[in-house]
């Protein structure tokens, strides 16, 4: 037997396990009422994000994200939506991070950021019922109790408490980034879940901002045993604001010499007509990660760009 077969057989356990999530994923939602959509991989247009190096298809895009698309299904009047989709993203590579990856995305009309983390709650909960783990997993030699309600600590205070500044006052990127990284996800609780709120507005991205508080918008990040598992929002539904946004994000990928993508006109007319909504991305390899107590994403995935 070859290094790749050996490795293979090694994951049977982990790659079973994936599945089953799936299956109780699946049949979460449709418990639901919510719809299972497929957009497509190869796009023309994506969101423009500084943060993010898509792969380019002859003039075209490989998808970074079906959320343009799952938006344009809901200002088509679908009101509950979720997709388990292949995304992929250019220089993405290490224990974290595959270039191609599997993302759950799910929206609901109606609803906010608040009511989006509750259901991450509860598929949680579910999962761990399922998969007969009671309300404590183990990830990397610490219990972790994911009993919900989760904390929940907005970022001005997460960095105020670990950094001694507030982003939501003076923002500031690179000292943003670099803090989170070496100080505010190091002080994180790591026996429980934790849910940061309302991050700068600078970083709203596709999100609102809070109202009665312009500074903030509604967006949060969960993250469990070290893990940025996933990323909520109340959904933008300012088509005008949301163009504004794309621009601005634009001209800073210029700025950094690199062609930005296209705006999607069809999104921002979607935009127009989209109802009051939250939705979420979370990352699947990640979620079986943790659920498989695996230190890397090469654990969980049957085939990586190192191994296809």
């Amino acid at each position: 037997m070859g290094d790749n077969s050996r490795r293979l057989a090694g994951l049977r356990k982990n790659l079973h396990r994936r599945a089953v999530i799936v299956d109780i994923i699946r049949a979460f939602f449709k418990e639901r009422d919510f719809l299972e959509v497929e957009t497509p991989v190869r796009v023309p247009a994506i969101a423009p994000e500084p943060y993010i190096l898509p792969f380019r298809s002859e003039g075209w895009f490989l998808s970074t994200s079906p959320e343009l698309h799952m938006k344009r299904l809901l200002a088509a009047g679908y009101e509950r939506l979720f997709q388990f989709s292949r995304c992929f993203r250019r220089g993405e590579r290490g224990r974290l991070h595959n270039p191609e990856f599997t993302m759950l995305e799910w929206y609901r009309a109606g609803a906010d950021y608040n009511d989006i983390l509750g259901d991450i709650e509860e598929l949680l909960a579910t999962l761990l019922e399922k998969l007969r783990l009671n309300k404590t997993i183990e990830y990397r030699g610490i219990k972790i109790d994911i009993e919900p309600p989760w904390p929940r600590v907005a970022v001005s205070e997460a960095y105020v408490r670990s950094a001694g500044w507030d982003p939501v006052a003076v923002f500031d990127s690179l000292r943003f980034d670099t803090d989170f990284v070496t100080k505010v996800l190091p002080a994180l609780a790591p026996d429980r879940p934790t849910i940061l709120t309302d991050y700068p507005a600078a970083l709203a991205s596709l999100a609102r901002l809070k109202p009665g508080d312009s500074g903030v918008a509604e967006r949060a990040e969960v993250f469990i045993g070290g893990l940025e598992l996933a990323n909520a929002y109340s959904e933008l539904v300012d088509a005008a604001e949301q163009e504004r946004r794309f621009r601005e994000a634009i001209e800073q990928i210029r700025r950094e010499n690199r062609q930005p993508p296209p705006v999607s006109r069809e999104f921002l007319e979607a935009v127009r007509l989209l109802p009051p909504c939250g939705g979420v991305a979370l990352g699947i390899d990640r979620l079986v990660m943790l659920l498989c107590d695996a230190a890397s994403i090469d654990e969980v995935m049957a085939f990586t760009v190192d191994t296809a």
